[in-house]
């Protein structure tokens, strides 16, 4: 907004005759045509931008041509996936080049110039957290309750192949995110205020009720746990943590100063869950009861 102001003033004293229009290009296609009055401030002749409408269309033109990176990630062989690395857009390069044409005559055409988004984690890191394990947890269930077995997959799903760095806090609910049916989640028993009750996501409490086993297991540090309002079967009393979108939480943080790599994954009717990292972490382990006989 300041620099807009900059440049009006400098200009006011001259007649501007920009471009009527300036094409916005993309790998040398049209994408769209926009006008300088589309971003200027109504009833007045200075050439002042307004940066709300230009932010708002800058936002957009990122929505549909950023490309999101993606991790690393070891798959259930055991192969190490390469990371992809995400695009968006290089927005004061763009602007640069968006003030040559609103201030000026010398430019018609602009090709959207974008920025490499490097992912954070990749092959050489992963090669690396994947040598030592420092925490597991093994929980049982019922592969036969199809509903309960379903949530259980998609959440140890979405915290496989997470790496926590050091000082890092890892959520369980930011992490896994909001348990919907659009997102495959399905009604299942979970408990209320001490009651049985079916919801969207029931199942899930194992997921994190396992990870916090093995998460102590590998001595990290517990932020935030609640147990369940009465005991639950597929783990020793009191070494539980329920979640929920609207309610608690589990979180721990990497008090180490090295990543932890998480390894979550269903086998039959077994939840496995391990932590690795790399061999020169300096660690203290902690035992915990177990919950298969």
């Amino acid at each position: 907004m300041i620099l807009s102001w900059i440049f009006a003033a400098a200009l006011a004293a001259q007649q501007i005759h920009a471009p009527d229009s300036l094409t916005i290009t993309k790998d040398g296609q049209n994408v769209t045509n926009i006008n300088r009055l589309d971003f200027s401030f109504p009833y007045t002749d200075l050439p002042i931008i307004d940066s709300n409408k230009y932010n708002q269309f800058l936002d957009k033109l990122d929505k549909q041509f950023a490309v999101q990176p993606e991790n690393a990630i070891i798959d259930r062989n055991g192969t190490i996936l390469a990371e992809q690395v995400g695009y968006r857009i290089h927005r004061q390069a763009f602007t640069e080049q968006f003030y040559i044409y609103y201030f000026s005559h010398k430019q018609s055409q602009l090709e959207i110039p974008m920025l490499t988004v490097y992912p954070k984690v990749d092959s050489e890191l992963l090669s690396n957290i994947r040598s030592l394990r420092i925490g597991r947890y093994v929980t049982s269930f019922n592969s036969h309750n199809k509903n309960r077995s379903t949530n259980i997959e998609l959440a140890a799903k979405a915290i496989n192949n997470h790496v926590v760095f050091p000082g890092e806090v890892f959520s369980f609910n930011k992490v896994v995110g909001k348990r919907t049916d659009a997102r495959g989640y399905l009604r299942a028993k979970v408990i209320v205020r001490g009651e049985y009750a079916e919801d969207i996501g029931g199942g899930i409490c194992q997921v994190s009720s396992t990870l916090f086993n093995a998460v102590d297991n590998a001595g990290l540090k517990i932020v935030e746990r609640f147990s369940h309002s009465r005991s639950v079967p597929y783990i020793p009393p009191g070494r539980d943590a329920t979640v929920s979108w609207y309610g608690p939480d589990f979180a721990f943080k990497n008090n180490y100063y090295q990543p932890v790599l998480i390894q979550a994954r269903t086998l039959g009717h077994l939840l496995i869950i391990k932590l690795y990292s790399a061999e020169n972490i300096e660690y203290i382990p902690r035992k915990v009861p177990s919950a298969i006989n």
